[in-house]
């Protein structure tokens, strides 16, 4: 913007980022606003020095624990649990049990496993509580000792009443509650589907709402209906009306998530924002970690999925002590407000609005009659550079989250069978300290090797083990059974199929943990390079993607694993072209994020190593694009940029 002259203001304290280039104006339009967000405002607001600052930050921390139950809430709702069939008996016998309570040769055709479930018998004693199919707790029954190995159950559908063994600590969940098995087990991965759905049209819907009205409104309604949505859920009388409101449950639960992910980002300065970030990661992830524990104590469905919910209420308090975000007030040019909130600012700082305001305040009170200029993300569309780092991101995430179930899949499912994993406890934990172990290894790579580094090298990891677990694998087992050479023949006797196994494993273990951080870190790096006006609809865009790959699971299940192989080749050919993508995204790591689309357009990719002294870079830099592109002529006298400069105060290459 334009106003007068100002001199960046020296930071009261530091304010943990990286160079603030000033504000030049010697090519600035006299109407328009000189204050820099990072390099003015924020510096005189304390950073993160300031106690009120610290206070909002902390306040989007704790809901990520509430988002971590409701994300995992699925494996115990809707859990398949070991089934069999309960007979025809009138006596308070159970079928297939005698009365010592062994099981008798001729009874173990009336067992059933879940066809869908990767384990053949989970821990029956401790966890596997017994439920019949009615709907009753079962609290009567004595519990049975583990069922023989299972046979031929086809014929075991012909039964109009089940027993279950549910592995979660639950008495009961929503999967026995309403016979969910046999004909009606595709119901469950449609209970599945909608809440994922409803995830991915909410990150849509929004965040085009939340760059239109601003974040905290979005926030608020959405903590509201999430409340209302998720109570009713635990009051379903069928599993048509749970499917239905678990996603309207799920669109609620994506506003959450997104605007305290674009507030987050918002409130940090430079330095402080992967930190920030990482460590609400780790909030969620003990919720991850607690919902075992909290299944264990809720004992049935409806307590759980009620106790899950209830802890949103303490976010209604936030619609009177959370502001909305000054960045972008100041982005979509509401001086007003952001003069009001930059006052509050300071009165919760304690600071001296006599010595400290000056300089800050005159440049908002000569631009206070301006109308406002809010911009939808569509508006992106019209970009040369700003659409290509999206939709980049938009193939990362969709590739990172839905390779890794394949990876998951190839760990825990029908391919490989671990003793030590067929146990749900056993499972559920080793794919959540993977994803912990992947998160502390983003925190190290990220601060070395920078976002766009980090990135390549994780999406790197994916790739290799995608393809040596599909090429490698396969073509030893091919040589295993047809060996045409000597070779061959050696390679065959030495790489048994436990060995085989152990490779297959390894892989998956390695694929996990890298796919899990390249979707980490493409959501992590779009809210750093879209700009502030649309910075919640880009988010939506690729936080949307993401939603896409995790539909892979539900997708595969309802198939009954057919098409997996086929996903997998798919998600790793994308591994692949991600990896020549990712050069062309530029590098945010302690650069000031961008405030508009024009500062967004400006903000080009530099080169993954630092020129040497005396080398000509290859790319053409901003003055020569001039000669044929009026693009910069324009975004020049809107934004007040020089004419070498891009939006994160270094020159383009």
């Amino acid at each position: 913007g334009g106003g007068g002259e100002i001199q960046p203001l020296p930071a009261p304290h530091p304010a943990g980022g990286g160079p603030h280039p000033g504000c030049s104006s010697a090519a600035a339009a006299p109407s328009l606003l000189l204050l820099d967000y990072d390099g003015s405002v924020l510096p005189f607001l304390g950073g993160l020095g300031g106690g009120y600052q610290k206070t909002l930050v902390l306040l989007t921390w704790i809901p990520a624990l509430f988002i971590g139950f409701s994300q995992f809430s699925d494996s115990f709702l809707l859990d398949q649990p070991n089934f069999w069939c309960r007979g025809a008996g009138k006596g308070a016998e159970l079928a297939g049990v005698t009365a010592t309570g062994r099981w008798d040769a001729g009874d173990v055709a009336n067992w059933t496993s879940p066809p869908t479930t990767p384990f053949s018998t989970a821990s029956w004693g401790a966890a596997g509580n017994l439920s019949n199919g009615s709907g009753a707790d079962g609290g009567d029954t004595p519990p049975l000792p583990s069922p023989p190995d299972k046979g031929d159950n086809a014929s075991n559908c012909d039964c109009h009443s089940w027993d279950y063994g549910i592995r979660t600590g639950l008495v009961q969940n929503v999967v026995s509650k309403w016979d969910l098995v046999c004909d009606n087990a595709w119901k469950v991965h449609i209970a599945k589907f909608s809440l994922l759905v409803g995830l991915i049209f909410g990150y849509l819907i929004t965040g085009c709402i939340a760059d239109w009205v601003g974040r905290r409104p979005v926030l608020l309604f959405s903590v509201i209906f999430i409340l209302i949505f998720g109570l009713t859920v635990a009051l379903s009388v069928n599993v048509t009306m749970f499917s239905t409101l678990r996603f309207f449950e799920g669109f609620c639960l994506a506003g959450i998530i997104l605007t305290l992910y674009a507030l987050r980002i918002e409130l940090c300065p430079p330095g402080k924002r992967f930190m920030i970030t990482m460590v609400a990661s780790f909030v969620a992830m003990a919720g991850q970690f607690l919902m075992p524990g909290l299944a264990a104590l809720c004992r049935d469905w409806q307590v759980l999925q009620a106790l899950i919910i209830c802890p949103f209420l303490l976010m209604l308090l936030y619609w009177s002590i959370f502001p909305e975000s000054l960045r972008w007030l100041m982005a979509t040019q509401q001086y007003e407000a952001a003069k009001k909130l930059i006052l509050h600012f300071t009165q919760k700082n304690c600071m001296n609005p006599e010595s400290d305001i000056k300089g800050v305040m005159p440049e908002l009170e000569k631009e206070l009659s301006r109308r406002p200029k809010k911009v939808c993300i569509v508006k992106v569309v019209g970009t040369r550079n700003l659409w290509k780092n999206i939709v980049v991101l938009c193939v990362n995430s969709l590739t990172g989250y839905g390779i890794h179930h394949c990876f998951a899949r190839s760990m825990m499912g029908h391919e490989v069978k671990v003793p030590l994993l067929e146990n749900f406890y056993a499972d559920y934990y080793t794919v959540a300290s993977i994803a912990l172990a992947s998160c502390l290894a983003m925190c190290v790579v990220v601060r070395l090797l920078g976002r766009r580094g980090g990135l390549l090298l994780f999406v790197i990891l994916t790739a290799l083990a995608s393809l040596l677990q599909l090429g490698l694998l396969n073509l030893i087992g091919k040589y295993s059974q047809h060996p045409d050479s000597e070779l061959q023949l050696k390679l065959a006797v030495g790489m048994s199929d436990s060995v085989k196994d152990k490779f297959s494993i390894a892989f998956s273990i390695v694929g996990m943990f890298a796919s899990h951080a390249v979707g980490s870190l493409s959501v992590f790096f779009c809210a750093e390079i879209t700009p502030t006006v649309i910075r919640c609809g880009g988010l939506g865009l690729v936080l949307a993607s993401a939603g896409f790959g995790m539909l892979t699971a539900p997708i595969i299940d309802l198939h009954n694993q057919k098409g997996y192989f086929l996903h997998h080749i798919i998600f790793a050919c994308c591994t692949l072209i991600c990896i020549i993508c990712i050069l062309l995204l530029p590098e945010s790591r302690n650069q000031n994020l961008p405030e508009n689309i024009s500062n967004g357009e400006h903000y080009t990719r530099q080169p993954l190593l630092p020129h040497k002294k005396g080398e000509q870079p290859l790319l053409l830099t901003n003055a020569e694009l001039k000669d044929y592109s009026g693009l910069h002529d324009a975004a020049t006298a809107g934004d007040g940029l020089p004419e070498n400069t891009t939006a994160n105060g270094m020159k383009s290459m």
